[in-house]
């Protein structure tokens, strides 16, 4: 959710919309995936209406979470990636409550080529569980006691990755998944989140892939399904036992697998480079998982996009239409059911965080700090184009003004936008305080 930002005032006039989200948001995988009346957000915003913004120490590409009332965010400081962050704000005033400080168990040079605190926790009634890439693996109460860490750099020898790693971390009720795609010996954990201890640990795709894990739901049970460089498998997540494959795909290493129904999940590629500008607009689409008499389950596309890509931001689906944005600012909007075409319009933003739906509206926030806002549903039309969020804050440096927006969340009137190194948070006036 939060980053702190600075602008110059900018003032636009306002409209509210009900936003699809979770009240609490424990992992980045939330966002614009369920449709919800509990949350109101701006369209568009004004200075008065920033409740707060703060500074983070260091850089983090992380989203934030929330977990009733309070939001959480990593970063890393330091010339060699000295040192990771984990602190905690109230949701309401920005208020600082803690920060937990641990010494990174990998240094690298801290620069833009390597991930930097990628990796987004999760959360539960218990707490948090953080996952760096440097290989600092933890879990802190809400008011920022140690529970159990652990140094897989250690245990498991270097994590050497080109530019770093980006999977984020998956629960359930019992376990934590951790991913680490690294160039040797890839492996995926099962951790108990009681004390952080492996329930199992099995290999990797042996490939390349800086997407995060996603437990999909498929007929009574759970599969953890990774997406990376031409192929997705899914994962018991009891056992680890690989419950399938599927390698009928390419570019696939950067979007994460977004579930949309029982069994059926949106899969983003990007597009090729130089001249090769959509090698990968079939692999953008809509899978689903089937039971097979024979061979335990089948997989393979529902429909296949013609020509959407994707590029950072995960596609979404939202009332019964399915959302592609690529690196051009291209927005895709397909029928979630048969794959047609509604539309393909250009908004002028590259973006990096994945939207958020409402029941109304379709949040875009470019990778500068700008917003645009469109009408959901299968014609286009854009409510707010290319505001800027970030002049809505009177303190911003221009250096930080160009820092990358890397994540959008909301949790009831809060709307929370995280750059590398602040958060900012967005009220919405109408709706009353829990």
């Amino acid at each position: 959710m939060p980053r702190t930002c600075r602008f110059f005032l900018f003032s636009v006039c306002i409209l509210y919309a009900p936003i699809a989200t979770e009240a609490n948001s424990p992992s980045f995988q939330n966002g614009g995936l369920l449709s919800r009346t509990d949350v109101a957000l701006l369209t568009p915003w004004s200075a008065d209406d920033v409740a707060w913004s703060s500074s983070i120490e260091g850089y983090g590409q992380s989203s934030p979470i929330t977990w009733e009332g309070q939001l959480y965010v990593t970063s890393v400081s330091g010339p060699n990636k000295d040192s990771y962050h984990v602190t905690a704000f109230r949701l309401h005033d920005g208020l600082k409550l803690w920060q937990y400080d641990m010494l990174n168990a990998s240094p690298t040079q801290n620069n833009g080529y390597v991930s930097r605190a990628a990796p987004t926790p999760t959360a539960d009634n218990e707490g948090l569980i953080c996952f760096f890439e440097g290989g600092n693996l933890l879990a802190l109460t809400h008011d920022g006691k140690i529970r159990w860490q652990r140094n897989l750099v250690a245990e498991y020898g270097p994590i050497e990755s080109r530019h770093g790693l980006g999977a984020s971390v998956e629960q359930n009720e019992t376990h934590a998944y951790i991913w680490i795609e690294r160039d040797n010996n890839p492996y995926v954990l099962a951790v108990q989140k009681k004390d952080g201890k492996n329930k199992w640990m099995v290999d990797g795709l042996e490939g390349t892939s800086w997407s995060s894990p996603r437990l999909i739901e498929a007929g009574k049970e759970s599969h953890l399904v990774l997406s990376g460089s031409g192929r997705l498998c899914g994962l018991h997540p009891d056992s680890g036992e690989n419950l399938w494959s599927f390698g009928d795909i390419s570019g696939n290493t950067v979007v994460t697998p977004v579930p949309v129904s029982n069994g059926k999940l949106l899969i983003g590629a990007s597009a090729g480079r130089g001249k090769d500008t959509s090698g990968h607009t079939n692999s953008n689409g809509l899978v689903a998982i089937r039971s097979d008499p024979t061979h335990g389950f089948s997989v393979d596309f529902v429909w296949r996009a013609e020509h959407a890509t994707s590029s950072f931001a995960s596609p979404i689906a939202h009332n019964g239409t399915a959302y592609f944005i690529n690196r051009a600012g291209v927005v895709f909007a397909l029928d979630l059911e048969t794959g047609e075409v509604f539309f393909s319009e250009r908004i002028r933003n590259s973006c990096w965080a994945t939207p958020i739906a409402t029941g109304e509206h379709i949040f875009l926030f470019g990778k500068k700090g700008t917003a645009t806002i469109l009408k959901s549903g299968p014609e286009f039309s854009q409510l707010m184009v290319n505001a800027s969020w970030q002049d809505a804050i009177p303190h911003q440096t221009q250096q930080e003004s160009t820092n990358v927006v890397y994540a959008a969340i909301a949790d009831g009137r809060w709307l929370v936008l995280r750059t590398g190194s602040s958060l900012t948070c967005i009220a919405s006036k109408d709706i009353p305080e829990k």
